[in-house]
């Protein structure tokens, strides 16, 4: 498990280097820079979670020793 949201994470952070590449920083709310903040986000949001599911994991395999 610990292996997979390694790899989710590394994923996720690609697709963040990717989007921030599509950004226009001088108008960025209008077309594909939109797409590209959006997608941002979510993969922040994606890595947020995987971490929150390791910490849970640590906690758990604490809580059974």
């Amino acid at each position: 498990m610990k292996i997979v949201i390694h790899i989710l994470s590394l994923i996720a952070l690609a697709l963040i280097i990717y989007n921030a590449t599509k950004v226009n920083v001088n108008s960025p709310f209008q077309g594909e820079s939109v797409t590209a903040i959006i997608t941002i986000v979510a993969a922040l949001c994606a890595i947020l979670l995987l971490q929150i599911l390791r910490i849970s994991k640590q906690i758990e395999q604490k809580n059974k020793n």
